[in-house]
């Protein structure tokens, strides 16, 4: 059986091919996972770790390095860059901290702009494009590793605690004999001098095996920062 890549342009249009039958086995964004499994029927069952099984990132807000803002609360009235709304570092979260923990609401409080991804949204505070932005900083150090953006010209007011990364599974339907073959293929996969591990091996943790995991055990304080949120994972 050959298989073959199915590129798609954003985190809907990847949940509507699962849903469709067109995408079988994919990786799904820490933020879109609920919705994937709710709605699409995915089975998350990897995710990168390093070889000791840590694994995880931070959501980061940062600025401009030259900016005045030492603190979140020096950020009302300012522009402040999300990736996309299912994303759980670059929107869900830090909209949640933004509310619940110093009562600044979008539009009212700050103004909200949407970057599309991190690393437009790392680079946009870079060049002062935004006042802020909320990024997953394991995108921002593989940036900074690769040189795509001067370290220099950011700075870090806020970290969150950790969370999990992109869930990598298959469709609830697929052959079982198939879905164990596909579990077989990350699980057995050669990291030594691959691709993978050089665009992933400097992240911190490092990223550099497969650990198994559960949607149920691994996504929990997601699942606990869309509740805040009042996220509805119905499907439209």
């Amino acid at each position: 059986m050959e298989s073959q890549f199915f590129p798609v342009q954003s985190n809907a249009a990847q949940i509507e091919a699962m849903r469709a039958g067109r995408l079988h086995v994919a990786g799904f964004n820490t933020g879109g996972n609920p919705l994937a499994v709710n709605c699409a029927g995915f089975v998350p069952f990897a995710m990168m770790a390093d070889r000791n099984g840590a694994y995880g990132y931070e959501m980061e807000i940062i600025v401009p390095a030259d900016s005045k803002a030492q603190r979140i609360p020096d950020l009302r009235g300012q522009r402040i860059a999300f990736t996309s709304q299912t994303s759980n570092s670059g929107y869900k979260a830090p909209s949640a901290l933004l509310a619940s923990e110093y009562q600044m609401h979008a539009e009212k409080d700050y103004t909200p702009m949407f970057s599309g991804k991190h690393d437009n949204s790392v680079i946009g505070v870079a060049n002062r494009d935004y006042d802020a932005a909320a990024v997953a900083n394991s995108v921002m150090k593989r940036m900074f590793a690769r040189n795509a953006v001067d370290s220099t010209k950011i700075r870090s007011i806020y970290k969150s605690q950790s969370f999990p990364t992109t869930g990598y599974g298959y469709v609830y339907n697929l052959k079982p004999e198939l879905a164990e073959k596909v579990k077989e293929a990350f699980f057995t996969y050669d990291w030594t001098d691959s691709a993978l591990l050089a665009e992933f091996g400097k992240a911190e943790p490092a990223q550099e095996a497969f650990l198994p995991i559960t949607y149920r055990e691994h996504w929990a304080v997601v699942r606990d920062i869309d509740k805040a949120m009042d996220v509805s994972y119905a499907c439209q």
